[in-house]
């Protein structure tokens, strides 16, 4: 009997230490969308709320997505140090997975801005396209890792960044900047209410 409870409260242990703690990742990418995508829905279309320079929404969402993907790497790794067998494996083909999504969203937005002779597509197709993919990630990691939060952010993220794309610019910035930064601000709320369930 103790050797069970023993083996009990070690695995729980291992479960426990190989939790991804997204909480700092949720903030930096929660504030890289509302301070990007936000900067870019104020100083877009006819009638700009303010007259920012062009440079800046791109450069303050680049600083918080760099910020972001730092620190979700981080996390993972740090999730990776413990893990073994299956587990180690499954974590690095989803880090493998966001390479291989990227280049091939690069591709298809390059290909297609240069098939159709319409450069300023990309700038359309990168932000909604970036959400799309984060979201079908997020998607494959809630299920591997059995993340519901993780999960749900990232069908939020694909269906809203999709839906983005009926409306014109810089309507489409304004739904990535409240629904997109919104979801990830909650997220971060949310996934220490998840961490404190996991260790219990």
């Amino acid at each position: 009997m103790s050797v069970t409870t023993t083996a009990t409260v070690s695995l729980g242990v291992v479960r426990a230490l190989s939790e991804v703690d997204n909480r700092s990742a949720y903030a930096c990418f929660g504030l890289a969308y509302v301070l990007g995508h936000g900067s870019a829905a104020v100083s877009g279309g006819d009638n700009p709320l303010l007259d920012l320079p062009g440079w800046l929404p791109m450069t303050l969402l680049g600083i918080g997505l760099a910020a972001g993907t730092v620190q979700a790497t981080r996390a993972a790794l740090r999730a990776q140090r413990d893990a073994t067998g299956p587990e180690a494996l499954t974590g690095r083909l989803l880090g493998a997975a966001w390479v291989s999504a990227f280049a091939a969203l690069f591709l298809a937005i390059t290909g297609l801005a240069a098939a159709i002779d319409h450069p300023d597509i990309q700038t359309l197709l990168w932000p909604t396209g970036s959400a799309f993919v984060v979201g079908l990630l997020y998607i494959a990691e809630g299920a591997a890792r059995r993340n519901p939060l993780h999960y749900g952010l990232g069908t939020w993220l694909a269906l809203t960044s999709t839906a983005a794309l009926l409306l014109g610019s810089p309507a489409f910035y304004w739904v990535l900047t409240l629904a997109g930064g919104g979801a990830y601000v909650l997220a971060a709320l949310l996934e220490h209410r998840r961490l404190a369930l996991a260790t219990r």
